[in-house]
């Protein structure tokens, strides 16, 4: 009896140690190491506005890394998300500052180009059978040169939209509870965060996506068209990247055309944070967002205790290595 009790310990131990909640409370508990650190070396880290300042940066981030997420579960990488993120935040621009179209439409637009261009990627990925890091690169470079382009390389104002600044800055909530005026940026994070959840775990694209990153050459066996849903993975990508644009755009109230490049790596740092793991086949979008707040945390924690810039870089670098170490270390024990 204790010979049994002794063996499946181990066993036990193992399975939580393979399992993806694992990594989330690990994520987890960095976090809340994070939060203590921060609050007891300074006392402005705490504040309601700073509080407040680290989710509105969590949502613009947070958006960027499930549509990452998704991409990444397949074992594909999409190197374009940040500026794909301006290219609909132009868009959006175009439709409601220089045609001057009702606001729905604006949005609607954002979300199209985003859904376009991810559809796109997907199609060259899977059927010119391009690697996803040459696809994304080039798309990347793209998608930044026609942001230039259809700006005329300067930025495009939402002053003439009424209520376009309030998609992220405004509150639904704070009008109703005051004390608690959390930004409508981050309610959105909330939405997109559960129907990627669902979509990942009821439906059968979710299904899918787990098992392109697991084993895709089974699946094309299996008599799957592997290229329909790796493209409607990419395509459902850029949707959310479409979001990501609407508020950003929202909260500068602005497109920057120039803006984009580099929120790539805070979004796949979150992603690979959270769990996801990089050879495809694992990862939640749990994870995901508490790998997001991790980010956004650290940076807002290293500027308050003034912290260059330079440096805050080096740490971010180094905890996407460590993480990515970690992810080798766990799929060894499996």
């Amino acid at each position: 009896m204790a010979t049994t009790e002794t063996a499946a310990k181990p066993g036990l131990l193992a399975g939580i140690r393979g399992s993806g909640a694992y990594h989330k409370l690990l994520a987890f508990s960095g976090l809340l190491a994070l939060l203590v650190v921060f609050s007891v070396a300074s006392p402005n880290f705490l504040q309601t506005a700073n509080i407040l300042a680290i989710l509105q940066a969590t949502s613009v981030n947070g958006v960027l890394a499930i549509a990452a997420t998704l991409v990444i579960i397949t074992g594909g990488i999409d190197l374009s998300v940040g500026t794909l993120m301006t290219f609909c935040a132009v868009i959006a621009g175009v439709v409601l500052t220089y045609w001057g179209l009702p606001l729905p439409l604006g949005i609607l637009g954002a979300i199209l180009a985003g859904t376009f261009s991810g559809l796109v990627s997907g199609t060259v990925i899977a059927k010119l059978k391009v690697p996803p890091f040459i696809t994304t690169l080039g798309m990347m470079l793209i998608l930044k040169g026609l942001s230039l382009v259809i700006s005329g390389t300067k930025p495009i104002y939402f002053n003439s939209t009424p209520g376009f600044n309030q998609i992220s800055l405004g509150s639904i909530v704070g009008s109703v509870f005051p004390v608690m005026p959390i930004p409508n940026g981050v309610l959105i994070l909330f939405a997109v965060a559960v129907i990627a959840s669902f979509v990942l775990t009821r439906t059968a694209l979710g299904r899918y996506t787990f098992a392109l990153g697991s084993n895709e050459e089974a699946v094309r066996l299996s008599g799957v068209n592997v290229d329909r849903w790796k493209i409607a993975v990419y395509a459902s990508a850029g949707a959310v990247c479409g979001i990501a644009g609407l508020l950003i755009a929202s909260r500068l109230n602005s497109a920057q055309p120039a803006l984009g490049q580099g929120y790539e790596l805070d979004a796949i740092a979150a992603v690979v944070i959270g769990g996801t793991s990089l050879s495809g086949g694992r990862g939640t979008v749990l994870g995901t967002l508490i790998g997001a707040l991790i980010i956004s945390v650290l940076a807002n924690g290293l500027r308050i205790l003034s912290v260059a810039q330079e440096w805050q870089t080096v740490v971010t670098g180094s905890i996407i290595i460590l993480a990515v170490y970690a992810d080798i270390l766990r799929r060894r024990k499996l």
